[in-house]
């Protein structure tokens, strides 16, 4: 029996086991991996040091602003001034009554147009009638007894002179005439004066003109008046209107005696009437600044309204070399009023400007500009002198 029989049990080899790598194959993967992490490294530096750059470029562009620069613009030989104004009558009488009583009746309502000397309205004035009455009686008392002493003062003087009297006697007769007389002429001044006062119980119109207004009527008391609102009647001329506008000091040597202008009023619109300047106050108003201008304007047609306001342009000659930019040039601040320009260094020169006129869409200057000069048309905030700008391609000239 061979040994394999012998033992009855089937032998089998032995598994093989795994070789473990070797020392230089691990040395070769730690170098892969290390310089796979050195290569992220240096990759994510250089691209934040890419991303830092181009915020520096942006931050840069950005702190060098854009802006749209404009030429100053020539003033034209004459400008239009606007102004508002007020249009009054030409003449305007507030009646009021001389004498108190009851209104009888009126005769001219408003709006109806009246010739001088015409009866607007009449005042009953019964005390006043009464007064009247009793100084004419006292005047008639007075002119008996002058004559009285009249006739006895002759006498006595042909009595003097057959010598039965004394001279005294006809001085005292004389004196006597004289001063009854003189209380005549003293009464016959009252009763004067009543009948005048009489005259006013009829209100008349003092010039031809318009009635505008009526403050009575039948059977008011009326009383002697004089103050603000206690008028009877109001007559306006109105065939001629005066203008009043209130002219800025700094125009006041534009404007003379007899320019012309034209008037609009609210009411018409699209009609223009022709004014004169008739007079100037020639003084300025301490709390406006301005000085009050006076001008006249036909009204024969009737379509102006005494009362009304109106607005009045005027063309007024600018100075020579006059020069305009718009508002939005401007920069408002504790140093006053300036202009920011872009020098020939492409850096901002901020000038300091006086303002001639405001026309709401120009501004005229009076100095600190030339027509050279390029204006940044809307200064950005917080500009300030040799800030480097750069000029935009949308740039125009005015």
């Amino acid at each position: 029996m061979s040994p394999e029989t012998s033992t009855g049990v089937d032998q089998q080899p032995a598994p093989a086991l795994p070789s473990r790598p070797s020392r230089r194959a691990l040395s070769v993967a730690g170098i892969v991996l290390l310089t796979a992490a050195l290569l992220i490294v240096v990759v994510g530096v250089l691209s934040r040091r890419s991303q830092a750059a181009r915020l520096g470029e942006r931050a840069t562009a950005q702190a060098v602003r854009s802006v749209v620069v404009i030429s100053p613009a020539a003033a034209a030989e004459s400008s239009v001034l606007e102004l508002p104004a007020r249009i009054e009558a030409w003449s305007r009488a507030p009646i009021y009554a001389r004498v108190s009583g009851y209104l009888k009746g009126w005769t001219a309502d408003i709006g109806k147009p009246v010739r001088t000397g015409q009866l607007l309205a009449e005042i009953e004035t019964p005390e006043l009638d009464q007064q009247l009455l009793q100084a004419q009686a006292e005047l008639a008392t007075a002119k008996a007894n002058a004559a009285l002493a009249a006739t006895t003062a002759k006498r006595w003087e042909d009595l003097l002179a057959s010598g039965m009297v004394a001279r005294q006697a006809v001085e005292e007769k004389t004196g006597d005439l004289t001063a009854k007389q003189a209380a005549v002429r003293g009464l016959q001044a009252n009763v004067e004066r009543f009948q005048a006062m009489k005259r006013f119980t009829r209100i008349v119109a003092p010039f031809d003109g318009v009635v505008t207004a009526r403050n009575t009527d039948v059977g008011a008391l009326i009383n002697v008046g004089g103050a603000p609102g206690s008028e009877l009647f109001v007559v306006s001329d109105t065939k001629k209107l005066r203008v009043y506008v209130s002219l800025p000091q700094n125009l006041v040597s534009m404007l003379h005696v007899g320019a012309q202008a034209r008037l609009t009023v609210p009411e018409r619109p699209g009609n223009r009437y022709a004014a004169t300047v008739q007079s100037m106050a020639q003084a300025i108003n301490v709390t406006s600044g301005s000085m009050l201008v006076q001008l006249s304007v036909d009204n024969s047609s009737g379509e102006l309204l005494p009362g009304g306001f109106a607005s009045i342009n005027f063309q007024l000659p600018r100075a020579p070399g006059t020069l305009s930019i718009p508002p939005s040039a401007l920069i408002f601040g504790k140093a006053g009023l300036r202009v920011a320009t872009v020098g020939p260094d492409e850096k901002v020169v901020l000038k300091s400007v006086a303002v001639s006129r405001d026309l709401g869409t120009s501004i005229e200057l009076a100095s600190g500009l030339s027509a050279n000069d390029r204006v940044i048309e809307s200064p950005p905030d917080g500009v300030e002198n040799g800030d480097r700008v750069i000029v935009s391609n949308s740039a125009v000239k005015r």
